[in-house]
């Protein structure tokens, strides 16, 4: 790209629905008529029918597009893509490297506009999820009581898989409506229940819509942290549900932000930061493979697939790491190196909850409470237990918690 952009917008943004060139609007048709060179998916390129142009078929990867599109910089370049191309499409990767003045967009309804308009539902009251080359399990919190949710399929495996999964977690009585090829003559709409769910030959361009009906057997993720400890497989390498909900607390997850969580043990911290927020991100450091193992187990179970695992021991796996917004410290405390690695990697404004179980820890965060500031405080927690036909409370080991924001 050269230093001084072109007077005039030359790169045309164009969504296209199913029903082709018809469904465009005298604007976009002029500008894919004067296009010298097109670029879309296969299906795109025929809607559009017969091109006077030089056309393109994205590769795989995309992005291997963007040299041949950039060559042509000045000249009329058309980028055809489905519906709203800033809506889950193309748009945001040409936006990356095309200035906002030289581009042209005119979107087209987007699937999610078109399935709430068939079902009359407001587009503002639904979840809005895409599973086009995303993790399936991302899905999993978004299924909450009376939710609908809009879903975009990677193809025409996914409706089904949705309705196991709707079952295998209680929610079999859910509704989901299958529309596939909206917006075009192949349109079509099925509804089922998921636990009644038996369509075939679905078309792979399609849109699941889902409304949820739980009841009190349904396993469904609450939406504050503190998950019950069973939730969670482990090998008692966990930090405990009251403790955990105190832990998050202190690190103060925000959208967006990325959490080291060091000696995870069963990954418990760092799959509900993850569950705070779909844009939050999180590196489980574990030293233990079996662990590594049960903690990915875990995060795809309760939906939060996209956390990274590294295996190795800390604070040697810092290294080449992106830099935290947040560190939880729950194993390997009392190692003083650890500590220091942990405060080091911090920017101004970082985060570091560090909890303690023996003595000699809380030795350790006694003096760096006096050193840093902070808090520190003891977390007691005591469960009612029987004793004979009556019932007392038994104490669970005490906790020490040093937290501080680094200045």
């Amino acid at each position: 790209m050269t230093s001084t952009p072109p007077s005039k917008k030359w790169l045309s943004l164009i969504g296209i629905g199913e029903d082709g060139v018809n469904g465009l609007s005298p604007a976009a048709r002029l500008l894919l008529a004067q296009a010298e060179f097109v670029v879309g998916g296969a299906r795109h390129l025929a809607l559009a029918g017969k091109l006077d142009a030089e056309t393109m078929t994205w590769p795989s990867p995309l992005a291997d597009a963007l040299p041949k599109i950039l060559a042509r910089r000045g000249a009329p370049v058309c980028v055809l893509a489905s519906g709203d191309p800033f809506f889950y499409g193309v748009g945001a990767l040409i936006a990356a490297h095309v200035p906002a003045r030289e581009i042209e967009c005119l979107p087209a309804p987007s699937a999610f506009s078109l399935a709430a308009a068939r079902l009359c539902w407001s587009l503002q009251d639904c979840r809005l999820i895409s599973l086009h080359g995303r993790d399936f399990e991302r899905i999993i919190p978004a299924l909450q009581p009376g939710a609908k949710i809009l879903c975009l399929s990677w193809d025409e495996t996914t409706p089904p898989r949705l309705a196991k999964l709707l079952c295998e977690r209680g929610l079999g009585q859910s509704k989901i409506i299958v529309m596939e090829a909206m917006g075009g003559p192949r349109e079509r709409l099925r509804e089922c229940t998921a636990e009644a769910f038996a369509m075939d030959a679905i078309d792979p361009l399609n849109l699941v819509a889902i409304e949820i009906n739980a009841d009190a057997q349904s396993r469904v993720t609450p939406v504050a942290s503190g998950l019950a400890d069973d939730w969670f497989e482990n090998d008692g390498q966990i930090t405990k549900r009251e403790v955990r909900a105190v832990a998050l607390s202190a690190l103060a997850p925000k959208r967006g932000e990325l959490l080291w969580d060091v000696g995870a043990g069963s990954g418990s911290i760092a799959i509900e930061w993850l569950l705070a927020d779909p844009a939050n991100r999180a590196i489980a450091i574990e030293a233990r493979a079996e662990r590594a193992e049960r903690i990915l187990r875990n995060a795809k179970a309760l939906g939060a697939p996209q956390i990274e695992i590294l295996t190795a021991a800390a604070p040697a796996a810092f290294a080449g790491l992106p830099q935290p917004d947040a560190i939880f410290v729950g194993g390997g405390a009392s190692d003083q190196g650890l500590l220091d690695a942990a405060f080091a990697a911090l920017a101004a404004g970082g985060r570091l909850v560090v909890n303690a179980v023996t003595l000699e820890t809380e030795a350790e965060l006694i003096a760096r409470f006096k050193a840093h500031g902070g808090d520190l405080i003891r977390i007691e927690i005591a469960r009612a237990d029987p004793i004979g036909g009556f019932y007392g409370w038994r104490p669970a080991r005490p906790i020490t918690q040093w937290s501080m924001t680094k200045r």
